[in-house]
């Protein structure tokens, strides 16, 4: 590792420790100018691919869901912290599972899962809109559903 202070090579590791991202956090002393600096290593995934309904096939992009889950989310007590904390927790769903090609099906099944965690009206609002409700009985439907969950 280069010092960004001297720009020598000769640098050793002090502290080592994993952030929330999938990042590692390392503390580092310049074997030449004794100064400290930290560095941030990211592990290099292989990008995923959604497969939308009509077979068309583009590159998963966190910024298009996070426009989604945000519209859905509007004047609602929902913190940006925990709207990124769903979005790393989707991602990190679907690389457990192996998949480098995902259906859009399952991305948006489990959007809609997370969101309802985390509060009701998010999930009706970003559901009519995966959904494509067409009318109100879809939406009395999709209603009733979660008034008999809630009950139970």
């Amino acid at each position: 590792m280069k010092c960004p202070f001297c720009f020598k090579f000769e640098t050793k590791v002090i502290d080592s420790r994993d952030t929330s991202d999938m990042q590692i956090r390392r503390r580092r002393e310049c074997l030449t100018c004794n100064k400290r600096f930290t560095t941030y290593e990211r592990i290099e995934t292989s990008p995923l691919v959604i497969i939308k309904r009509n077979g068309t096939k583009e590159q998963y992009s966190k910024e298009k869901i996070l426009s989604g889950v945000q519209k859905a989310c509007n004047k609602r007590p929902i913190t940006n912290d925990v709207i990124n904390s769903l979005l790393d927790d989707i991602e990190s769903e679907i690389r457990a599972k192996g998949l480098q090609e995902v259906p859009s099906s399952l991305l948006g099944e489990l959007v809609i899962e997370k969101l309802k965690e985390i509060d009701k009206v998010a999930y009706l609002r970003f559901t009519s809109v995966y959904k494509d409700f067409k009318d109100i009985k879809s939406f009395e439907k999709e209603l009733s559903k979660l008034k008999v969950k809630e009950m139970v």
